[in-house]
């Protein structure tokens, strides 16, 4: 730089520093899991594992849950779709924002599949269709001809509208062809509560909330939604088993970034978060929640979400559910 102007030199040494700055090894400050419902429930319970154990492998910088509520997920989700592309915000989604809203809702202020960049599918849970102890029945096949012979007469519960609890009880009425007024809940044990009173006649709900029911004695599980029983209720037969071939319905949870996000950093964000994921101690909890880890790329989870999207699409257009 011999022979350079002062002003010059200055700006040249600036123009330097911005460029190390710039090239700063992500992540340089604290990176934000937005959690698109409140605490407590399992979708908080599973992100802030990830996110404390993401942290202690960082060390240095932090990944903290963001708790953003409201309208079904869609307030968090969209607030992470309209955020810059740098890796410091992500959304902590499930089946439900990403797979199901995009057909429930008519006016989405973002798009479930362009407006996102996936990192991983983090893990999946089983959903069990549930009686109360009193049901006169003892299985699926006469649930569904008390349902035949009363058309219209039983009810279903669900936690919300739009739920993969709800849209497990419309695919049974598609396929099983039999008429059941939908009942919907603020919330799962809500449901669960006028279920065990005998006020309605059954409910899907998932295993990290249906299994203490269960074992209490309170309700009783006649199948789960999974391809194979479950290791949490051996005894319990599938919806396949139980004579509905093809309904397999396994929710789940997934990490995603705004789209744009640089391919560095989603692959710095899979490799460390799949890290956590199949660490034994994570997969154990995961386990003693009722799920199960998947810690998938982000190309297979991306191309899952979209079918995932499609299939639930037209579950919800064939139920002419809405939420709008």
């Amino acid at each position: 730089m011999r022979g350079m102007p002062f002003r010059m030199l200055v700006l040249a040494l600036l123009a330097l520093a911005g460029g190390v700055a710039f090239a700063q090894p992500y992540p340089a400050r604290p990176v934000r899991l937005v959690v698109p419902y409140p605490p407590g429930g399992i979708t908080d319970i599973l992100a802030r594992t990830i996110a404390q154990r993401v942290s202690t492998l960082w060390g240095s910088e932090t990944m903290i849950v963001d708790n953003r509520a409201g309208a079904s997920g869609n307030i968090g989700v969209a607030y992470v779709a309209k955020s810059a592309p740098d890796g410091y915000t992500l959304v902590f989604g499930n089946a439900s924002t990403h797979a199901i809203n995009g057909a429930l809702f008519k006016n989405l202020p973002f798009d479930p599949i362009k407006d996102f960049e996936p990192v991983t599918n983090v893990a999946s849970v089983s959903n069990v269709l549930l009686v109360s102890p009193d049901f006169p029945g003892r299985n699926l096949a006469d649930l569904i001809a008390l349902a035949k012979a009363q058309p219209g007469k039983l009810t279903f519960a669900s936690n919300s509208v739009g739920s993969s609890n709800h849209l497990s009880g419309e695919l049974l009425k598609s396929m099983a062809k039999i008429d059941m007024l939908h009942v919907p809940y603020k919330g799962a044990t809500a449901a669960q509560t006028d279920l065990i009173g005998g006020r309605i006649t059954m409910m899907f709900d998932n295993m990290t909330t249906a299994v203490p029911q269960i074992r209490a004695g309170k309700l009783r599980a006649l199948a789960v939604t999974s391809e194979n029983r479950s290791p949490a209720l051996p005894e319990v037969p599938t919806m396949v088993e139980s004579g509905l071939p093809g309904f397999v319905v396994t929710p789940w949870w997934g990490v995603f970034a705004p789209a744009g996000t640089p391919r560095a950093v989603i692959e710095k964000l899979h490799r460390d978060i799949t890290g956590v994921l199949n660490q034994k101690e994570v997969r154990d909890f995961f386990a003693s929640q009722g799920t199960d880890v998947i810690a998938d790329t982000p190309e297979h989870f991306g191309q899952y979400v979209k079918g995932e999207a499609a299939r639930w699409g037209e579950v919800v257009r064939a139920s002419g559910a809405t939420a709008d």
